[in-house]
């Protein structure tokens, strides 16, 4: 099936949170999507392994420009995890390398506990050689396949929270909603050397993702008939309303035209908002600015003198500045997307 998007405008730019099914990789499952909606530029914000499931967030049109900042975001899981058995890939897709499955059995959900409270907070966590990083431009796994893996250098990960929700050995379930660029199967593995058994990711469903959360998503089929029923903008968010976690400002058709040109900003362009003047100083990190008329205009930092302002991304718009919608009269919701048939 293949979707016949109302030409190609800014309409045709959001986020839509798709819930993966296992057995396809990421990149299928995003092929899924531009197919149904008819359209060709699209890209998702952190693959999933093609046994894993759930969110996938996939940008749009000019949303792929905001595929990096949620990149970094934080993530949602919840895991099972085989105690007793180790694989090459840290997964159940792997070789197994080795069996203390006699070791396993004597764990107790008390030990458990007590091994899962040393991996909360800030930790070093050497990436996988099975995992899409790269050496000199070839991915660690390819060079893995070919009998020289390359293991990177640890990396400071942030584990927020590690919940155990399920011990029925072999197997143990938790939740863990932890920083970007956290390998959930080595975390399995870690867990399992300390305990003294070894352990492998048996399954893993990622739930939230940057402020997104599983109850938003679609599964593909459900967004192939979202589609036919003409229904799927109800599920595409709009560009203005994606960064969550970002902190916003609205401004003047002034100040919008100074940022469509590339004029140097000041702290004082915001001034029309004397009220989150103070935001303004405290906030060193990105800013998403939103014109009058609620669309998603710029990206910004602010620069280490704390006054001006440098640009990260600018996105064309497709309204006049300045014309905000006449009394009485409303947008409706996502209706700044067009994928209906």
């Amino acid at each position: 099936m293949t979707g016949m998007p109302q030409g190609d405008t800014a309409l045709n730019h959001g986020i839509i949170v798709v819930d993966k099914p296992p057995g396809i990789t990421s990149a299928k499952a995003l092929d899924r999507v531009k197919k149904a909606l008819g359209i060709k530029k699209a890209g998702h914000t952190g693959t999933l392994d093609p046994f894993a499931t759930g969110i996938l967030v996939c940008c749009l049109g000019n949303a792929t420009r905001l595929a990096s900042f949620f990149l970094h975001g934080d993530k949602t899981y919840e895991a099972i995890m085989h105690l007793g058995v180790e694989t090459d890939t840290q997964d159940l897709t792997g070789e197994v390398t080795a069996r203390s499955e006699q070791e396993a059995a004597r764990v107790t959900p008390e030990r458990l506990q007590e091994v899962l409270c040393r991996f909360r907070g800030e930790i070093d966590q050497l990436p996988p050689i099975y995992s899409a990083l790269k050496h000199k431009g070839v991915p660690l796994y390819k060079l893995a396949r070919k009998g020289a893996p390359v293991q990177k250098d640890a990396r400071r990960v942030t584990i927020h929270s590690l919940e155990l929700t399920e011990f029925r050995l072999p197997m143990a379930g938790f939740s863990s909603t932890c920083s970007g660029g956290t390998y959930i199967r080595t975390l399995c593995a870690d867990i399992g050397r300390e305990l003294g058994c070894g352990a492998h990711l048996h399954t893993l469903r990622r739930t939230q993702n940057s402020g997104f959360s599983i109850a938003e998503a679609v599964t593909l089929d459900q967004l192939e008939d979202l589609v036919l029923s003409g229904r799927i903008n109800e599920h595409v968010i709009p560009m203005a309303h994606a960064l969550r976690q970002m902190p916003e400002y609205k401004v003047s058709s002034h100040t919008a035209k100074k940022i469509i040109h590339g004029a140097a900003l000041t702290r004082l362009d915001f001034g029309e908002q004397q009220s989150r003047s103070q935001d303004l100083q405290d906030n060193t990190g990105h800013v998403k600015v939103v014109t009058e008329e609620g669309d998603l205009l710029a990206v910004l930092t602010q620069k280490s003198d704390g006054v001006g302002f440098s640009y990260n991304c600018v996105f064309p718009q497709t309204r006049p500045l300045g014309k905000p919608l006449s009394e009485g009269e409303s947008m409706p919701r996502n209706a700044q997307n067009s994928f209906n048939r």
